[in-house]
């Protein structure tokens, strides 16, 4: 059819030995807004589910996309077309229920550009089930037998990550994958290897910022967040961090 906190472990301000922060570098800088913040697959009238945008001014970058993240997407003032790639720490449908709306909506809008969709194995898996789901509205159109058909699978590119795949998102945003303990699967064991559930660390010129969705007590959360100063508000009282949240230089919508 085409048209003509979780948590934030740490929002962290780190000075870069590598980079002195010229003028030109403080442009491509980023900014970090969390959308949704209600922990689990439970409806809530005030908070949606989990889903952040970080900001770069190559485009925005989806962090989990939980359900009613084209409205939050909307309410904080972030044009759907300005939305470059999505990075899904897992697969559990209060962090993915509202991909199929971003993808659906880019498609209806003729929306230009590949999404580009990163996370754990199974996400070429889901998308693939998304876009089948979209076919039947794509070949409908608006009832135009000579209009254009355009497949929904060429709008997107996806990559499934592994324990410690680094990716380049932009330029200037460098993004690392880890594996914290949401699932409790045999370390090792044929379901370890099968799931995953990754918490990232961004790299931006001057800052890093490293995010967990849903996870239990993690020396490897720890690990790659060590060293980095964490000013910002956060909440330890639960073992579970996906049950609350916590940024710094964000908004909450």
């Amino acid at each position: 059819m085409r048209l003509p906190l979780p948590l934030v472990v740490a929002a962290m301000m780190v000075p870069s030995a590598l980079h002195s922060a010229p003028a030109e570098t403080a442009k491509a800088e980023a900014n970090w807004i969390t959308l949704g913040t209600i922990g689990g697959p439970v409806a809530n009238a005030h908070r949606s589910q989990p889903a952040n945008a970080l900001l770069t001014d190559q485009g925005a970058i989806l962090v989990d996309a939980g359900d009613g993240t084209v409205e939050q997407l909307a309410k904080a003032g972030i044009p759907l077309a300005r939305v470059r790639a999505v990075v899904l720490s897992h697969l559990h449908w209060d962090h993915t229920a509202g991909l199929q709306a971003v993808l659906g909506l880019r498609y209806q809008a003729d929306t230009p550009g590949k999404l580009r969709i990163y996370g754990p194995p199974g996400t070429a898996a889901l998308v693939a089930g998304l876009i089948v789901s979209m076919k039947p509205a794509a070949e409908a159109g608006y009832g135009d037998p000579n209009a254009a058909h355009v497949d929904p699978g060429d709008m997107v590119e996806v990559t499934e990550l592994a324990e410690g795949s680094k990716v380049a998102l932009t330029p200037a945003v460098t993004m690392v994958a880890a594996q914290n303990t949401h699932y409790g699967f045999p370390a090792g064991g044929e379901l370890d290897r099968k799931f995953k559930s990754f918490f990232y660390r961004f790299q931006l010129p001057s800052r890093s910022i490293v995010y967990t969705g849903n996870t239990g007590p993690s020396p490897a959360v720890e690990q790659l967040a060590h060293g980095a100063d964490s000013p910002g508000e956060r909440d330890d009282r639960r073992s579970d961090y996906g049950c609350s949240h916590s940024t710094q230089r964000a908004r909450h919508a």
